[in-house]
């Protein structure tokens, strides 16, 4: 049994004119934390449209557990769990009342989703939270929540879209930790979209992307022997064509 959880190839994406993706490919397995790192424009946001079924491309594939997203999305989707870069709760309801609804939209008995939340919510460090309504949680708690909801059916892959916009250093920590450990620790594989290059650091591999290409897939020291660059910022800036 394959152990590639996403692999895209030959991955474009147009608006009008404009090439968003220009053939981009690469791959994601069982366990392993990718990082994809891209300054504003980059392409990152097609990606994940592409990714998350809102748009498909103009060429190339997208296969999630070895479903195409092209021509079977319903299994590609069910193995997706996604946290968006924009907040996607009810404030007004409660943590728990915002899981069960989630819960509820996939199908889940609701024994096996009480019994889900329960073990979400003490993995995030949010346990004796269930009651309180969204409204009155940190932004790096709601951010929290959110990856508690996206894991609830269990997905084989999980991306994360930009989802430390706005919080504080510490709470961008806990949140990083966290996805490390779902993959070390259940073999999930996960996809981190960040323009933040201190992000990067606990990640198995990072791909460059830029002006809708891949400059670079490999790990930090890898990235770093290729560019000659003492850190990952002047690599990454370097490969980006910025001004150090």
């Amino acid at each position: 049994m394959s152990s590639v959880v996403l692999e895209v190839c030959g991955l474009v994406k147009r608006y009008g004119d404009k090439t968003a993706l220009d053939g981009i490919g690469f791959s994601i397995a069982a366990g392993e934390m990718v990082a994809l790192l891209g300054p504003n424009g980059a392409g990152k946001s097609t990606l994940m449209q592409l990714l998350t079924g809102l748009f498909v491309p103009d060429a190339g594939s997208l296969r999630v557990l070895g479903h195409d997203m092209r021509t079977d999305a319903p299994r590609a989707l069910a193995g997706l769990g996604v946290v968006f870069q924009q907040f996607a709760l009810d404030l007004d309801l409660s943590v728990r009342a915002n899981l069960l609804f989630h819960a509820d939209l996939h199908g889940l008995p609701r024994r096996i989703a009480l019994a889900r939340i329960a073990e979400g919510l003490e993995l995030v460090g949010l346990a004796g939270d269930a009651g309180r309504p969204v409204r009155a949680l940190s932004g790096g708690n709601r951010r929290k929540v959110e990856l508690a909801r996206a894991m609830l059916h269990q997905p084989r892959l999980l991306l994360m879209d930009e989802a430390t916009v706005g919080l504080d250093p510490v709470s961008r920590r806990q949140l990083t930790q966290t996805v490390v450990d779902l993959c070390r620790e259940r073999g999930v594989a996960a996809l981190w979209t960040t323009h933040l290059v201190d992000e990067t650091s606990r990640a198995d591999r990072v791909l460059v992307l830029h002006r809708g290409r891949i400059e670079f897939d490999g790990s930090i020291p890898e990235c770093l022997e290729r560019t000659g660059a003492g850190e990952l910022e002047a690599a990454f800036l370097q490969l980006t064509g910025q001004q150090v």
